[in-house]
Order: C-alpha cells, then sequence, then structure tokens
C-alpha cells in the first residue's frame, strides 16, 4: 500500500462497554456468574440484586458479545389483547417476514395491560429472540433497559402512548382517516355525527377523533359533546353506546366508530331500535376487517394496512437486530396511508 492510498478502517460489531463482567460484580457486591445470569436473563435472582446488576450494566454501557449468534429464531408478538380478527391481520403480517427470515413466531398477551407485566419481559431475555414487535402496548423504563441490555431490539406498533423519539414504532394516518370518514358523511349531507371512540389513553384513538372534530369544524358544523362516547374497541361497547346515541329523539343521522367492531355493535343497536341502516342512520367503521364486506348493508369504512403495518415493523425489528450498533438507532416513527372504503353503509341523512 502507498501513503496515498485510502486506508480501509473496518468497524467490527464491538460491545460499547468499558467495564468487564468480573469489574461490574465487584461495584454490584456479587459473584460474577450472578452478573452472568442477570444477563442471561435467568430467573434464580433476586430482584434486587437483578436491579442493582441491571443499573450498573447500563451505567457501563454493557452489551452482550456476539448477540446476533446466540439469539434464537424467534419474534416475540406482544398484543394488548388477543381476541380478534385485528389481531389475526396483524399475526399474518409479522408471520410473513418470519416466515422469509426463517423464523417463528411467539405469541404473548399482556392480558389487558397497556404495558406488559415485568414477567413477561423476564421470558423474553430468557428466550433472546431476534426482536419484539409490541401492539397496541408500550414499555416501561426498565422494561426497555432489560431487552437493550440483552440486545434484544424492539418496535412498537400502533403505540399506545408516546412510545419516545428514541423508540421505533410503526403506526398508520389516524387523524386523516378520521377526517376522511366524517368529510364523507358530511359532505353525503349529514349535520348531526356522532362518534364512538376507541379507549382514550391510546394514541389511535385520540386522533382519530381529533379527525373527526376537525372535519366538522371544517365544515362550520358544532362539535357536540353529548354526540361523543368514549368506547374500548370492542363489539359490546359499540352496542352499547349505539343504543344511548340512537335512542334519543335528537338522534344523530349518522355514527363514526374508531374500529370495525364498534360500528357492528351500532349495527345491531340499531336494528334492535328499528332503524335500517343506510336509510335512518349511515355508519362508518375503521380498520377494514375482512367481515366488513360481508355484513349486511357492506360496512363503509377507513382501511388502515393492518397487515402491512405488521410486515413493516417486523422488517424493522430485523433491521435493527442486523445493525452493528443500537446504542442510538434511527428510530422515527413510520405512518402508513389510511383510505376511505366506500359501500353502502352510508347514505343521505333521512327527511325529517
Amino acid at each position: 500500500m502507498t501513503p496515498s492510498e485510502p486506508v480501509e478502517t473496518r468497524t467490527e460489531a464491538r460491545p460499547t462497554q468499558t467495564a468487564t463482567l468480573a469489574e461490574i460484580a465487584r461495584e454490584a457486591g456479587v459473584s460474577a456468574p450472578t452478573v452472568s445470569k442477570v444477563l442471561n436473563g435467568r430467573a434464580d435472582v433476586a430482584p434486587t440484586t437483578r436491579t442493582r446488576v441491571e443499573e450498573l450494566l447500563r451505567a457501563h454501557g454493557y452489551r452482550r458479545r456476539r448477540a446476533e449468534a446466540t439469539r434464537s429464531p424467534l419474534i416475540d408478538l406482544v398484543f394488548h389483547e388477543l381476541e380478534s380478527a385485528w389481531a389475526m391481520e396483524v399475526i399474518r403480517g409479522v408471520e410473513n417476514v418470519a416466515r422469509d427470515a426463517g423464523l417463528s413466531v411467539v405469541l404473548s398477551e399482556s392480558a389487558g395491560r397497556l404495558t406488559p407485566g415485568r414477567t413477561w419481559a423476564d421470558q423474553v431475555a430468557a428466550r433472546r429472540p431476534h426482536g419484539v414487535v409490541l401492539v397496541l402496548s408500550g414499555l416501561d423504563e426498565s422494561q426497555r433497559a432489560l431487552l437493550t441490555s440483552r440486545s434484544i431490539p424492539f418496535v412498537v406498533m400502533d403505540p399506545a402512548g408516546d412510545p419516545g423519539a428514541d423508540v421505533p414504532s410503526i403506526g398508520a394516518t389516524n387523524w386523516q382517516g378520521g377526517l376522511a370518514a366524517t368529510r364523507h358523511l358530511v359532505e353525503l349531507g349529514h349535520r348531526r355525527i356522532g362518534a364512538i371512540s376507541g379507549p382514550p389513553q391510546m394514541m389511535c384513538s385520540r386522533a382519530r377523533i381529533d379527525g373527526y372534530r376537525a372535519a366538522l369544524e371544517t365544515a362550520g358544523l358544532p362539535v357536540d359533546q353529548q354526540l361523543i362516547k368514549t368506547g374500548d374497541f370492542h363489539h359490546e361497547t359499540g352496542y352499547r353506546l349505539g343504543r344511548e346515541l340512537l335512542d334519543r329523539p335528537d338522534r344523530p343521522t349518522a355514527v363514526f366508530a374508531g374500529n370495525d367492531l364498534q360500528a357492528l355493535g351500532c349495527y345491531e343497536a340499531a336494528r334492535e331500535l328499528g332503524l335500517r341502516i343506510p336509510e335512518d342512520v349511515s355508519v362508518v367503521g375503521f380498520d377494514d376487517l375482512p367481515v366488513a364486506r360481508w355484513v349486511g348493508p357492506p360496512l363503509t369504512t377507513v382501511r388502515q394496512p393492518l397487515t402491512e403495518m405488521a410486515e413493516a415493523a417486523a422488517r424493522l425489528v430485523l433491521e435493527l437486530g442486523r445493525s452493528a450498533s443500537r446504542e442510538t438507532p434511527t428510530a422515527t416513527r413510520v405512518e402508513l396511508a389510511t383510505s376511505l372504503v366506500v359501500r353502502t353503509s352510508t347514505g343521505a341523512p333521512p327527511v325529517r
């Protein structure tokens, strides 16, 4: 090589720690094997000891060597609730990517909690998967630190709250979807439009209702708080809140439901009250689940590309796993476009 030739600098994928396991053990007042157990997600460590060791691992920036070689051929897929066709679309997307990568998918449910319990995080750390996709969930600081210390990448799909700028997340244009759904009803001539939201603590739910409000305000229509009901994305709640909206003398002529399941609950409420869809009341949902095409009448809804979102989340978690350094991952929020699918559950308002 001559002096004029460029020198190739090759950066190896090395951990960033500045202390050895033995040094961390001395500082924590435990043995090196105990630190190794914590690092490998073993359950046979006292909680206080685990916490103390993990704090030191984080402080020293310790990351497991050769994490790629020690990973299990798995992607952990964690749901807030695992009980609907919505979940099946997500599972299909993650499995598409996992299959192509020669991996399997492990399903977990956080039992209705928006933040999975610590036991779940310990189990994931012990499995050492290629990555974790969390759906409608979030991670607290200790869980994030646990996964990071094991070099287990994670991505949140439709995060329940603000995941933070350093957390990779995949979502949809929920605000635009709520705007499009409500604008469609306004353009049909509706002036009194009810809404059934999802849980207020979920970002996607708040964004859809904000889009609904924006469409009304842009059209110069009042936002009547009595016509906005807070739901939970379940069919039963759509039915109950649908009855509340429709069983009143000044009922709305249209209802925007925060998801398809609540829209179908509203269908049931309308039938019990002797109302026809769309002749007496128009209904719009959100998600475009397969069932939306087959109910009577077929449901007008906002399509969010659930399978594509799940595929994007799975691809991103694998890309992060292949990255030589994940100390400061490029983790901006990615949003996929929603689109209005007009079917026959919406029409002009009735003449009163």
